[in-house]
């Protein structure tokens, strides 16, 4: 694919992402902040309105400034990486496309609402309440994890001198 299409489809799913993302939230603080949580499945599954001061697990509470200025460092550099080419493989594009649109969509929370809106909760394990823009960002890690796995380039390891002269007995 050419990298002028490539990018352009990591940009634009980017941005479709960012649109569901903020769709949600929108459609989380207009009908889910009155009435606080709302049970898909009663005990396993509900929808709970939370305002995220914090990163993940609530963690930086109170740090929005920090918060903006990391996210917006590390998104710019992923934005360099994709102009410039330097993914090269299918899995880091998609990965790129899930972390634009993930961090974008909760760096704009951030900026204008001064909190995330969080909504999905998964209440039988008792977890944290996260969002679809963090679905994203975990996603896109774990294509990451399965691209280092699995596809990353290995550099085969050169044998040594002392190793070679072991294996055929010269000492």
């Amino acid at each position: 694919m050419k990298a002028i299409k490539r990018n352009i489809l990591i940009f634009a799913s980017a941005l479709a992402l960012i649109g569901l993302d903020q769709l949600f939230k929108w459609l989380a603080i207009r009908f889910l902040s009155d009435v606080q949580t709302f049970p898909l499945i009663d005990g396993v599954f509900h929808l709970t309105y939370v305002e995220n001061r914090g990163a993940s697990f609530g963690i930086f509470q109170g740090n929005r400034l920090f918060l903006i200025v990391f996210t917006s460092v590390l998104l710019l550099a992923l934005i360099v990486a994709v102009i410039k080419n330097w993914l090269k493989h299918p899995i880091l594009w998609w990965a790129a496309a899930l972390f634009l649109g993930g961090g974008i969509g909760n760096l704009i929370d951030r900026v204008f609402r001064h909190f995330v809106v969080d909504y999905l909760d998964f209440c039988l394990i008792h977890f944290a309440v996260f969002n679809f823009a963090d679905c994203c960002v975990v996603i896109a890690t774990a294509l990451v994890m399965i691209y280092i796995i699995f596809f990353m380039e290995k550099k085969e390891k050169q044998p040594t001198e002392s190793a070679v002269s072991e294996e055929s007995g010269d000492e």
